[in-house]
């Protein structure tokens, strides 16, 4: 799981980049006045999992442990988390490394 930090200069910037992730299915986890957390679930693409399905029960049972290997891969490491923040510098005063908002996007809806 990648931390994907965003810049804010103030608090009502930081509530429209909130806003326009919400729109994009992105849920708050965590807030304060200086940051908000923001994290969108990934299940896996469906068409794998489908496939994963089929040759499950034609072929053999290991396509059922690779797809419930694929569902927590995409549900656990692969959902971009966001963070959106006023600060410029971490706790130990080196500066933080910002994304862009098409970045955060591209990993919120890729394929695998």
């Amino acid at each position: 799981m990648k931390l994907y930090i965003l810049k804010a200069d103030n608090s009502k910037e930081m509530d429209d980049i909130a806003g326009e992730l919400s729109l994009k299915k992105f849920k708050l986890i965590d807030e304060d006045d200086r940051f908000k957390l923001m994290r969108k679930r990934r299940y896996g693409n469906i068409l794998v999992q489908i496939v994963s399905l089929l040759l499950a029960l034609q072929v053999s049972w290991v396509f059922l442990i690779l797809n419930v290997a694929y569902f927590t891969y995409s549900y656990l490491w692969a959902s971009p988390h966001v963070l959106i923040t006023t600060e410029k510098v971490d706790d130990e005063g080196n500066p933080l490394e910002f994304s862009d908002m098409n970045e955060v996007l591209n990993k919120a809806n890729a394929i695998l």
